[in-house]
């Protein structure tokens, strides 16, 4: 069979100019960095592993200059980025560049539709023909394109196998249906194993949604491309949820090529230590880690995205329990709930808690020695990074499919713990501060923080296997070039690559 060599002379990983690649990939990633960075990450893996594979990048105006920043440092010059402007005065509030595409309501996801056109200007004008495409979810509208122009297309959906099997199963079933309360643990059709509460679902698959609803009709159109799509990739490992990954392959293609923050890891296991010490120009907050590190005292990080909103009431909760609580602390906070704070909560916590309000790389953040835990939103890049680098979770998710992944890391996983009785889901609901504070120390110093923790680790071990030679995603990643490049390319060259064995199973 003929796969492709990695070479280990870091020359060899540099494009030559002069080469000319049969092959050529485009991706295009949804305007929010939870959903752009892992395919950033999928980016820079595939220009290392593939060299001579041509690789254009689509995004928008607004989002150059943190992709640009974000690829500086990787084997990525030779990737082509193309921006995309939304249409002047193509829709009332919408700009031809947004300036803050992580607060892009709800609303105006379909309003992507309108790159539509330029989009395929751009696409029938590139230089060399595409091979396959790979975009997000949300961009349902690129299925039409790609099939104008004959190309494959690759759906990227930024969640879990477990989320994208359990959510159908509990539609098709009506299992919610005549269920009053949003906290009753219900059972899943087919997964009688597993109970979710209405909370932790979003109210669009509710049995009494609004099928007239802008978001309603959002939704729908995503669920028609998938069977119009060529497959699905996940980032996730076949290890992590082999189960919900066998399901998942009976009725479509997919490929969990995850967790992809560990990218770097599969060509040297050494990046996983802090690169950070060998600059002179190192973040405040590195500083703040490493002394605590010097110490021996843990640290819990904090942050709950780029789009998810808290209450005043909520965030008043929360610092009384971190308080309360007496830990380590890193809290990285969006700017504009600035004004939300206890002015005087930022001075009585600065011997141990500090608050970071730009933008942080969460990664460097969490594979750093001194951080233990991780009071998170659960998204999934979240969820993938923390045990990725084996630090346990706390979970309290905000919208979307978080209560869910939350869902599965505490239940599931039994990596984390929730931040309310294990019987309800935090989903939308007030969480006080004295239950915070009792939870934040179990998770930091207690024995079931030390279970979680021991559980992490294992995961971490499992995720950086996966993503090593001849790991599970390796192999997967290897597997998807063969099948879209049709074996025909010169790039892949012979080596012996072990076979899978089978659907779904739990290589560890």
């Amino acid at each position: 069979m003929n796969f492709h060599y990695i070479p280990r002379n870091p020359k060899n990983l540099v494009m030559d100019s002069h080469s000319q690649s049969p092959h050529h990939i485009v991706i295009f990633p949804f305007m929010a960095k939870g959903h752009t960075i892992p395919l950033l990450h999928l980016l820079s893996h595939l220009r290392r592993r593939f060299p001579l594979v041509s690789l254009t990048l689509f995004t928008t105006a607004a989002c150059r200059p943190f992709i640009s920043q974000f690829l500086s440092d990787s084997a990525t010059d030779s990737v082509s980025i193309i921006d995309l402007y939304f249409p002047q005065n193509a829709l009332d509030g919408l700009p031809t560049c947004v300036d803050r595409p992580d607060t892009l309501p709800t609303e105006l996801w379909a309003a992507t539709e309108l790159m539509q056109p330029e989009f395929e200007k751009r696409l029938q004008s590139l230089p060399v023909p595409v091979t396959f495409l790979i975009s997000d979810m949300f961009f349902w509208w690129t299925i039409e394109s790609a099939s104008k122009f004959g190309i494959p297309r690759i759906i990227f959906n930024g969640m879990s196998n477990y989320t994208c099997t359990i959510t159908p199963a509990v539609v098709k079933s009506r299992v919610f249906a005549g269920v009053q309360s949003e906290d009753e643990l219900v059972t899943v059709p087919d997964f009688p194993w597993v109970k979710i509460t209405r909370r932790e679902l979003n109210p669009v698959f509710w049995p009494e949604a609004d099928p007239s609803s802008h978001q309603f009709q959002f939704i729908m159109k995503l669920l028609i491309p998938p069977i119009k799509s060529y497959g699905l990739i996940v980032n996730s490992f076949d290890e992590l949820e082999p189960m919900f990954s066998g399901y998942m392959r009976n009725s479509e293609r997919i490929w969990n090529i995850g967790p992809l923050c560990l990218h770097k890891y599969s060509f040297d296991p050494t990046t996983q230590k802090l690169q950070m010490q060998q600059s002179t120009d190192r973040p405040k907050w590195f500083e703040w880690l490493e002394e605590k590190h010097k110490q021996g005292e843990g640290v819990l990080y904090i942050a709950f995205g780029s789009m998810g909103e808290i209450s005043s009431e909520q965030m008043k909760e929360i610092e009384i329990g971190l308080e309360e609580s007496g830990v380590n602390f890193l809290w990285a906070k969006r700017e504009e709930i600035k004004e939300m704070e206890d002015k005087g909560f930022e001075e009585r916590v600065k011997d141990r808690g500090i608050i970071v309000r730009e933008w942080v790389n969460q990664w460097e953040i969490l594979k750093h020695g001194a951080v233990k835990g991780f009071f998170s939103h659960c998204g999934w890049n979240s969820v993938m990074e923390s045990l990725s680098c084996g630090v346990p979770m706390l979970t309290y998710p905000l919208m979307a499919e978080q209560g869910l992944n939350a869902r599965m890391v505490v239940d599931e996983l039994r990596a984390g713990m929730s931040t309310v009785e294990e019987t309800t889901s935090s989903m939308k609901g007030l969480v006080k501060g004295k239950d915070l504070k009792r939870c934040v120390r179990e998770l930091m110093e207690g024995e079931k923080g030390k279970e979680v923790r021991e559980k992490a680790m294992e995961i971490s071990e499992m995720a950086k296997k996966a993503m090593t030679e001849n790991g599970s995603s390796w192999r997967n990643l290897e597997l998807l070039m063969q099948e879209m490049c049709n074996n025909k390319s010169s790039l892949l060259m012979h080596t012996e690559l072990l076979p899978l064995n089978g659907r779904g199973v739990n290589y560890a």
